[in-house]
């Protein structure tokens, strides 16, 4: 299989010099050692490189054993992980790359992810999919299925991915325990260069059961 010749691959490259010269971590030990000595001042320093819909008030509020971060903060992984890319000088940059078991491959830029998640995250929200609601991703290795992990978090929905090698049985234990409102999956997975047919699965495991979708 081209993926397993893939990683299969034991060479180390050495980051040429002027690349570890504009990287975020030159010092580590010099890092940690402030992380350690000032960690209210050294994580805040971290989190204004990200992107927030309201900064937060305070970074940290701790007392033994209870501890809250960046308190009156709001933000979305999905701003940080695709926005800030997409509206940026990064928009055409690659985002991600795909490999298929026959050595196909697809590719996505920072513009495009974000156009599939957001018509995604529609969908999940015409399906009555809201914030802290629980959605099972039972897919293949492919795009679709980290646009549905995106497509989740972006509207505030809890996502449990359950590996599409879990039979029927696995499946719908997982389901219930988890209170899902959605199952998202996908028709065909291929393992090991057959077809799995994971549409059957899931409709023997939902069989009965009280989802929306």
């Amino acid at each position: 299989m081209h993926l397993e010749q893939i990683l299969q691959h034991e060479e180390q490259f050495s980051a040429p010099p002027q690349l570890i010269e504009r990287a975020n971590l030159r010092d580590f030990d010099a890092e940690y050692a402030r992380s350690v000595d000032d960690p209210a001042a050294f994580w805040g320093e971290w989190a204004a490189r990200y992107a927030w819909f309201k900064p937060w008030d305070t970074v940290m509020e701790w007392e033994y054993p209870n501890h809250r971060w960046f308190v009156g903060g709001e933000t979305n992984i999905t701003l940080n992980a695709l926005d800030r890319h997409a509206d940026g000088p990064n928009r055409n940059r690659l985002a991600l790359i795909w490999i298929a078991e026959d050595g196909s491959e697809r590719k996505l830029t920072y513009f495009e992810l974000r156009r599939m998640v957001a018509k995604f995250a529609t969908g999940l929200k015409s399906l009555g999919v809201e914030k802290g609601d629980t959605v099972i991703i039972y897919m293949p290795l492919t795009i679709e299925g980290v646009v549905a992990m995106l497509a989740c978090a972006r509207i505030g929905a809890i996502h449990s991915v359950v590996y599409a090698g879990m039979g029927v049985g696995a499946l719908r234990d997982r389901i219930l325990d988890a209170g899902a409102k959605v199952v998202i999956a996908g028709n065909i997975g291929m393992r090991r260069g057959k077809a799995v047919d994971l549409k059957s699965i899931v409709d023997q495991a939902v069989e009965d059961l009280s989802l929306r979708h």
